[in-house]
């Protein structure tokens, strides 16, 4: 049972199935290697970022198998991504959360840690919304101080996998008073894998 109240934190996971996940890695690398590589990293982000400070709560997709999937550890509450693009999905998260502050994250984000999400609830503290910014314009998180009570307007417009992601989500919340916290790089390329393990 999920409690109330507290924050959540809400990982967007997909089976990692060749040809499914990370795809224009895997033009790089193999569409198995790819696959294998998610894998483990959401596996490795899930221990980094379990804390007593918030409840960890995996969004799965597809619906039915992620709900089933022994891929994901088993002790963490899921909820089903439902259809439609990330806004609908994410919209729906947010929608269906228990009253208080929820952050939303992507899995393929390997330099996440605690300090980062505790940043971003803190940031909910005086703000309605807060955002973790990625350097190509999109973002690796989203939260909200009133989940259960998002604008109409969330999500709306946003062109999506594109330089554009995150300011087209900011413009869907007029009026409400915005934050941003750390920005971190996800991995969509071999370039990006590089970089990362250069950097590490």
């Amino acid at each position: 049972m999920i409690s109330q109240r507290r924050p959540h934190l809400v990982v967007m996971v997909k089976e990692p199935r060749p040809g499914r996940v990370k795809t224009r890695l895997g033009r790089d690398l193999g569409m198995t290697t790819a696959a294998w590589w998610f894998r483990h990293q959401v596996q490795a982000l899930l221990r980094r970022i379990e804390d007593p400070r918030w409840d960890t709560v995996l969004a799965v997709a597809p619906d039915v198998e992620g709900m089933m999937s022994r891929v994901w550890p088993a002790h963490l509450p899921r909820i089903p991504q439902g259809r439609g693009d990330l806004g609908d999905r994410m919209g729906r998260v947010f929608l269906t959360a228990p009253p208080g502050p929820v952050c939303i994250i992507g899995a393929d984000i390997p330099g996440i840690t605690p300090a980062h999400i505790a940043r971003a609830f803190t940031a909910l503290g005086d703000h309605d919304a807060c955002f973790g910014p990625a350097p190509d314009g999109g973002y690796w998180l989203v939260g909200l101080k009133q989940a259960t009570r998002p604008p109409r307007s969330l999500f709306q417009k946003v062109r999506w996998s594109s330089e554009h992601a995150l300011a087209d989500t900011m413009a869907s919340l007029p009026g409400k008073r915005i934050a941003l916290v750390d920005t971190l790089d996800d991995v969509d390329t071999l370039a990006d894998l590089k970089a990362l393990r250069t950097n590490a």
